[in-house]
This record gives C-alpha cells, structure tokens and sequence, in this order.
C-alpha cells in the first residue's frame, strides 16, 4: 500500500519551523533559527519524529536553490562588482587562516591512537583536510538571515555575497587537491579547467538570456511565465554547474539570480518567487539541516576536541575575513559583520566532512565533533548578525 506519511511529515516541519520562528521573533532574533532548531528537535538528535527522506531531501536541494537565486534577483549588481576585489581578499583570508586553524587543532589531539586514527601514515592528510572543513562556509543561512534583517545589499552583506562565492570555488580547488592525494582518480588539472569554463559558460549563457528575455518582456505586462521561465533558468544552471562543472549548484542559482536583477522584470519575478521559498521550499531546506543532525557518543578526549574546534571554527572565520576587509577600509562595525557573517558552516561542511570520510581521510571518531561544530556555528551565526545589525542601527539612531 501506497504511504502517505510524507504528506504529514511536510506538515510538522512547516508548522514546527513557524511556530518556533515566532518564538525567536517575539525575542527579536532571526526566525532562521528557529528553522535551525525545529530539524533538531523533530529530528533523529531529539525525538525523532521526522526523518530525513529522499523526498525532504530533494525539496531542501531546490529550497537552498530558490534561496540562493533570489538572493542573486536582490543583489545590485553595480554594488557587487565595486566589492569584487573585497571580496576576494575576504574569501582568501576566510578560506586560508581557517585551514591553517583546523589543521593545528587537529594536529595537536590526533596522535596514534589518541582519536583512534587506525593508519598513521594518514595522520597528516586527515589533520590538512580537518582544516579544509574548516573553510566551508554556508552562505545560505547568512542569506536568510540578512534577508530578515534588510541588509542583503548594505556594502557588507555585498562583501559577504561575493566573498562566499569565491570561497566556494576556493573550497573546491582544495578540496580537490587533499582528496587527489588519497585517490589518484581525482586530477586537479581537469578541475581548474573546469571551474574556467564554468565561469564562461555564464558570461555565454548568461548574456543570451538576458538579451532574449528582455527583448520578449518588453512592454509585455507581469505576466506569471516570466516567473515559470526565471524559476526553469534557475534549475538549469543550477545543475549544469554540478554537472558539467562540478560547481556547487547554489553558485549557479546565485548567478541566473544575479543576471536576472538587472532585468526590468526582476521585482516582479522576485515577489512571486519569494512566496513560493518563503511559505514552502525553504523551511524544508532549514528543518532538513536539523533533521541531518545525530550526535555519536564521544570520549572525554573527543569532547575537549569537540570544544576546541568549535572555538578554531569560530575565531579563525572571524577573525580571518575580519582582517580582509580591515585592508579594503571597511569600517570597523562593518568588519565584525563580514567576520560574522562568513561563521556558518552549516550544510556545506557536512558535505565535505562526507567527501573526506569517502576516502578515509575523516575517521569515524571526527564525526560527532565535526557534526557539533556544524551545529554551533550554524545557529550562532544568525544571532550574532542580529546583534552587530542593531549596533548599527543604535549607532544611527543616537
């Protein structure tokens, strides 16, 4: 017999990620959290109400998708490209002081035997890739949450945009590297040439859209297949950048977002769009995030561990892209929020924590200090953007 159950399922996450969204509300703090928590409790980690299906699975993949693309529609691009060489220098400070971070945590507790390393000629590799967790970022959840707060455009929440970005393709670059030197399928050089073509492919693919669009929209009145075709070109490059490039597909939603905005029928698209990722796709993606969430027993080893990556995670970030954009003179309020801003790692180092573990170079013993790592810094993020946002505001207001 057919199961229904999903249909339930989709029930108690939307509600549960409403009702504790409100809760965070009502204490004026992003209700992104509350998505964050509600997957946990709801989850495997608390009462195990919901699990993680293929079907939750895919709607979190598209919800992250929509997500991303319209942060692409809100973008001005005029103000993303002025922080273009920001936002390099960020990402390059994010993703390099957070490697060297994670790499001398480990370093130091990962001794044979000590986290049950069974290979000590891997020690090293899995100290080096400890730090490629490390320069993960999850862009997603400071999106929403600067999304809540209206500052997706302020000269920070730009920075952080195309910081994030680069910090993507970056993380890719090394990724690849440390996984090539435990499996020699894997070659760099195939990789780089991809990622160029990938960037080619949207300034060809790109460019086509955009004219065609705007010449079949112009003078036509909103219509909803403007919003059918934005939403199918989001997909598209969405999956041709995981693909043929092997580029995370949120940076292809990011960019079919970012050509979009400067069409005349953006807002149009972005109103209707946001409705759909609002009330349905993206408290999935949140709640999924949650619902990933299981907690192995640890040793009194591990849970020192735990507590020391945390701390790397969060500083080295911080103060990482912090620095960065101390070169470019942002101001001193904007630095805390950029540093903050790049904390989360969220989904993104769940997914390489799993790559690394393919290859062994992620023991089974990191897991649950990686995973508590991914907890924290994903659902501290928001409430510290929220906090360094409204010092801004008293800033003005006094």
């Amino acid at each position: 017999m057919e199961s229904y159950r999903y249909l339930l399922d989709l029930a108690i996450i939307l509600l549960s990620t409403k009702l504790l969204g409100l809760v965070f509300q009502k204490f004026k703090l992003p209700q992104v959290i509350g998505a964050l928590l509600a997957g946990i409790i709801i989850g495997p980690a608390c009462f195990g109400i919901v699990e993680k299906t293929e079907l939750i699975t895919a709607l979190s993949e598209i919800g992250v998708i929509m997500l991303m693309f319209l942060a692409g529609v809100e973008t001005d691009i005029q103000e993303f490209k002025k922080a273009g060489k920001a936002s390099l220098v960020i990402a390059l400070c994010g993703v390099f002081i957070p490697l060297a971070g994670g790499f001398a945590c480990l370093y130091f507790f990962n001794k044979p035997g000590l986290l049950g390393s069974a290979d000590s000629t891997r020690v090293m590799l899995e100290n080096v890739f400890m730090g490629v967790i490390l320069t993960a970022t999850s862009v997603s959840i400071t999106v929403q949450t600067l999304k809540e707060l209206g500052k997706l455009n302020s000269a920070a929440g730009t920075a952080i945009m195309g910081a994030a970005i680069i910090d993507d393709i970056l993380g890719i670059i090394i990724l690849t590297i440390v996984t090539s030197m435990a499996d020699p399928e894997v070659n760099i050089v195939t990789v780089l040439l991809k990622i160029v073509l990938f960037f080619v492919f949207v300034a060809v693919v790109g460019g086509a859209y955009y004219f065609v669009f705007k010449k079949w929209t112009a003078g036509s009145e909103n219509k909803r297949r403007f919003v059918v075709i934005s939403i199918a070109f989001a997909l598209f490059m969405s999956f041709a950048a995981e693909e043929f490039f092997g580029v995370a597909d949120i940076t292809g939603a990011f960019f079919a977002g970012l050509i979009i905005s400067s069409l005349e029928k953006s807002h149009y698209v972005e109103k209707r769009c946001d409705t759909i990722s609002y009330g349905f796709l993206s408290p999935i993606f949140f709640t999924s995030i949650g619902l990933a969430m299981t907690l192995p027993k640890m040793s009194g080893t591990l849970i020192l561990f735990t507590v020391a990556i945390i701390v790397v995670a969060v500083l080295t970030k911080y103060f990482g892209c912090m620095f960065g954009a101390k070169l470019f003179k942002y101001s001193s309020l904007e630095c805390k929020q950029i540093g903050i801003g790049m904390v989360s790692r969220g989904e993104v180092a769940l997914i390489v924590a799993q790559k690394g573990a393919a290859v062994g170079l992620v023991s089974a013993s990191l897991m649950g200090p990686i995973i508590l790592m991914v907890v924290v810094t994903t659902v501290i993020a928001p409430v510290l953007l929220n906090i360094v946002f409204k010092e801004k505001k008293e800033a003005v207001t006094a």
